[in-house]
């Protein structure tokens, strides 16, 4: 959500907080697993069902809706659970979900939320409010249950159900996000059954009750998710039959897959490389969609990883604790040699926390505030804060020794590593090393706090609440032992501030302003650079997809969308011409999802792991 993408958009976002294995995604009987070294073609179910196949790069850390925060993780809960609200997938704004309309207090202390009547459980139950609140007492109550939410109902007082259709949320004081709970509502009658909320995966009996548009009835770690469409959502059952998740560690064996039809839609990882879409330009039956995204392409730096209770742990390098070092390592990293080369123009210049795509709270730093690239006043900087090169040219820290940072690369994201080679040229020409430990599981050394820098990402929701709240000292874990919300550790007073003060402000404009505020404290702080603001980069079949909502609907993404337009509308092609074994009526679209983050984290890891690369939804 921030995907969560806002992804918590991981940073590859970031939201960050539990586990994870590479969630590999397969069909039925008939289609290659992921160790199968000669993929067949993809073929009609046997029973002439339409399946849209999704092909994905990146793990699920968890299917419990109270622990995921990976983009891939919130975009299936979002397809298996109705959320109060929805975005409009036109402009983003609010809209009915499980909840019809919407009124506030005077005071707006005081929310009533009218939820639908025609919205029923999987199993047949009717979905009401007391679902909901119930949802929202158990993360108020339980910190388990709170892990990846947790920040929406920290203001709440008090959460009621006077009757079926009635839902009333008394807040502490206003909090503007109240036609935004990107929260998942879910059956009591089935959860109220769990025990222990910081354990429960909800990986284990299948189908899994939910009133979303898609049912999930099967998953096997590594290999797939499979989802049936709900003939009786509310809304109107999806086009396609089944939606089906398969994993491809390798990102050019997607697109070769896609050529061959075996899956319709690649995405990437988590989007295609330059190279890759061009590729694909001009092919027969494939459409590239090239729009701008709603992530943020990042360096995260270690700023002394600590807890609640004060307790510090982990190893970041000590230089990082200096402001000055901060930014003039930022100051030697060359943002638009970033753009021109790595992402060859499929990406902005990064300098904000928020990409340009949700203009009203997009910022840019002032000429005298920017750090443009300027590798001989880093240098000047360095000196000045007493990191000076010895008579081998190396810079040395205050023990005397010479500095060699060591930043976390997601093994399977090509850009981590083309970027990181740059950096080993740009930074090693002010006397400073760079260790690039380019892993499939960056969770474990990133939730210890055993890096120094870390290529990070977030995918951002409209309202960007989420992404903001994850650099509160609130989202930090409870000790060293917990896992928080946190995305790398930052906790500074003045941004808590502002923090706080957005959250409470209703006017728009007023409340832009004091996100704006929060996106300088960020930059100035240094923990953060931003480098880019991806493109979405993604491709499917014409002959297998018909049609598939974009969002927004002009210039927009289809893969992780803030709801479920993008699956529940998708249109199959009257005959998938991608198999000699397809038939006309049963067709089988593919998507690769690309967020290859952490292919190959173990799964589930109950809450030790951490979501990196565009996660949160």
């Amino acid at each position: 959500m921030g995907t969560k993408d806002q992804t918590r958009s991981l940073p590859r976002g970031l939201r960050l907080v539990a586990a994870a294995g590479a969630a590999a995604l397969t069909l039925t009987a008939g289609l290659a697993t992921p160790l199968d070294p000669a993929p067949r073609q993809a073929r009609a179910a046997d029973d002439g069902k339409k399946v849209l196949t999704v092909a994905v790069a990146q793990s699920v850390d968890s299917l419990s809706p109270f622990l995921a925060v990976r983009l891939l993780s919130t975009s299936i809960h979002r397809l298996m659970y109705e959320y109060l609200t929805n975005y409009d997938p036109k402009d983003n704004h609010a809209i009915p979900g499980l909840a019809t309309k919407w009124e506030p207090s005077p005071d707006k202390l005081t929310w009533t939320y009218t939820i639908r009547s025609n919205s029923k459980w999987s199993d047949g139950k009717q979905a009401t409010a007391e679902d909901a609140a119930w949802t929202f007492n158990k993360m108020m109550t339980d910190s388990g249950a709170a892990t990846a939410n947790g920040s929406y109902v920290g203001n709440f007082r008090k959460v009621t159900a006077p009757s079926p259709t009635k839902l009333v949320i008394e807040l502490k004081k206003p909090q503007a996000t109240m036609t935004a709970l990107d929260v998942p509502i879910v059956p009591k009658h089935v959860w109220e059954k769990v025990s222990d909320f910081s354990e429960f995966n909800n990986d284990k009996s299948f189908p899994v009750v939910g009133n979303g548009p898609f049912v999930l009835t099967g998953y096997k770690a590594d290999s797939y998710v499979r989802l049936k469409a709900n003939k009786s959502f509310w809304r109107g059952a999806p086009k396609f039959d089944e939606l089906v998740f398969r994993y491809y560690k390798d990102q050019d064996a997607a697109v070769s897959a896609l050529r061959k039809g075996e899956v319709s839609f690649v995405a990437g990882s988590p989007s295609l490389t330059p190279a890759q879409a061009a590729s694909l330009e001009g092919a027969e039956n494939i459409k590239v969609n090239d729009a701008p995204g709603r992530r943020f392409y990042a360096l995260a730096t270690n700023p002394g990883a600590k807890a609640k209770n004060g307790k510090k742990f982990g190893d970041g390098h000590p230089s990082l604790l200096d402001q000055r070092v901060r930014n003039a390592l930022f100051k030697a990293v060359d943002r638009k040699a970033v753009i021109d080369k790595v992402f060859q123009g499929h990406a902005v210049e990064g300098e904000g926390y928020i990409p340009p795509r949700f203009s009203q709270y997009f910022w840019k730093p002032s000429s005298s505030q920017k750090l443009t690239y300027d590798p001989a006043e880093a240098a000047r900087m360095l000196d000045q804060a007493g990191y000076r090169k010895n008579g081998d040219g190396k810079r040395v820290g205050k023990d005397g020794k010479p500095i060699t940072y060591r930043v976390l690369c997601h093994a399977t994201d090509p850009n981590d590593k083309a970027v990181g080679k740059y950096l080993q040229e740009w930074w090693g020409e002010l006397g400073i090393g760079v260790q690039l430990n380019c892993l499939d599981n960056v969770t474990d050394p990133w939730l210890a706090g055993k890096y120094d820098l870390a290529f990070d990402g977030w995918s951002v929701n409209p309202d960007p609440d989420f992404v903001l709240s994850i650099h509160t000292c609130g989202a930090l874990p409870a000790t060293p032992e917990d896992t928080g919300a946190t995305d790398n550790f930052i906790c500074d007073k003045k941004y808590d501030e502002l923090y706080a003060r957005q959250l409470a402000e209703y006017d728009p404009a007023k409340r832009a302003d004091i996100v704006k505020q929060m996106e300088s404290r960020l930059y100035d702080l240094g923990y953060m650079n931003v480098m880019a603001y991806p493109n979405a980069v993604e491709a499917y079949r014409t002959d297998q997809i018909k049609s598939i909502t974009t969002m927004p609907a002009k210039a927009g993404n289809i893969y992780g969308q803030d709801g479920y337009w993008s699956w529940w509308s998708a249109v199959p092609a009257e005959s998938s011409g991608s198999s000699d074994n397809a038939s006309s009526t049963g067709v089988v679209a593919g998507i690769v999802g690309g967020v290859v983050v952490l292919a190959g984290l173990g799964v589930f890891a109950a809450m030790r792991r951490r979501s990196t690369a565009e996660d949160r939804e």
